[in-house]
């Protein structure tokens, strides 16, 4: 029942964004991304909340392991953290993907949107079988574990500004069953030329952005497992955080830039979820140790890029 419950407030959160705030086709300022992206802080914090509730009350059975309501709270805090920092590599990716496709901004609100959702039930699909996986086998905690350390190894090195997206590989099995119009960027997914159906260019887009949402959540949900074990908890805190994926890309998306030192703070925080995954089952840190590493570690990525940031324009500008 707690997990019908959760997933009608999800679709009426999301109802609420398409259906009546975002209706019309049109680009988001900086100005209404901040803000939305504030709105879906704000809405997740507050769950937060009342996950203290459910499990103080062991709502519909919520809390069937017993777990004490601020550690619950603190765990859902630390896994949407996590999952919130990660995706600002994926923001990264999206901008790629929007701009290969050529896609215009008036329509990528609508393309994300529609990508939440798919994400919603791949993600819930992955949780649901990676927890019983865990919990059946307790050595696959080095397994996930050895995920996230070379996770954090690749995100250093890996290039994704030279990737075909048109050779994505269940892009090009949906071709077969539909042609591609790839001159129609607009906000049809499907259109009907001469008789005949075609998938657009927009669609395109949207398979291509939620296939790269999986490989994403291959790093993001173990890093949670790492928290905790708990299918509601990794689920909320994980929804939670890709909710306000889209707002957040629209905001950050032309600061990638700025914060370039960030991704030393995602390398940082894979590899610790890692090593604490590993040794979960000998030794188990305290839910208030993780939120505050990860805190740490997001702020001083934002403290590094601004200030070298600024040292870096100024001997830009600096005359040789």
């Amino acid at each position: 029942m707690i997990w019908l419950l959760f997933l009608v407030l999800i679709l009426f959160l999301l109802f609420l964004d398409l259906g009546v705030f975002h209706k019309k086709d049109k680009a988001v300022t900086m100005k209404e991304s901040l803000l939305w992206t504030l709105v879906w802080i704000f809405i997740s914090m507050l769950f937060g909340i009342a996950v203290y509730y459910m499990f103080d009350k062991n709502l519909y059975g919520v809390n069937h392991a017993g777990l004490a309501p601020t550690d619950a709270m603190l765990k859902y805090y630390s896994g949407y953290l996590i999952e919130k920092s990660l995706s600002l590599d994926n923001i990264f990716v999206i901008a790629i993907i929007f701009s290969y496709f050529q896609i215009e901004a008036k329509y990528q609100h609508r393309i994300l949107f529609w990508g939440i959702l798919g994400a919603i039930i791949f993600r819930g699909i992955m949780i649901l079988a990676g927890t019983s996986f865990i919990e059946h086998f307790e050595w696959s905690t080095y397994i996930f574990g050895g995920i996230l350390i070379f996770s954090a190894i690749r995100m250093m090195v890996a290039r994704n500004d030279d990737v075909d997206y048109q050779e994505n590989p269940l892009l090009k099995f949906m071709s077969r069953i539909y042609p591609i119009n790839w001159d129609h960027r607009g906000h049809s997914f499907m259109i009907k030329e001469n008789g005949k159906r075609f998938l657009t260019a927009s669609f395109a887009t949207l398979v291509v952005i939620e296939f790269t949402d999986v490989l994403f959540a291959v790093d993001s949900i173990p890093a949670i497992f790492a928290v905790t074990l708990n299918p509601f908890i990794v689920f909320s805190s994980n929804i939670f955080a890709i909710l306000g994926l889209r707002s957040l890309y629209f905001f950050l998306a032309n600061m990638m830039d700025k914060f370039r030192y960030m991704k030393f703070s995602l390398v940082f925080i894979l590899v610790f979820v890692g090593v604490k995954m590993m040794l979960v089952n000998h030794y188990k840190l305290p839910s208030y140790v993780s939120l505050v590493f990860i805190l740490v570690s997001l702020t001083i990525g934002i403290l590094a890029s601004v200030i070298f940031g600024k040292k870096d324009k100024a001997r830009l500008k600096k005359p040789v």
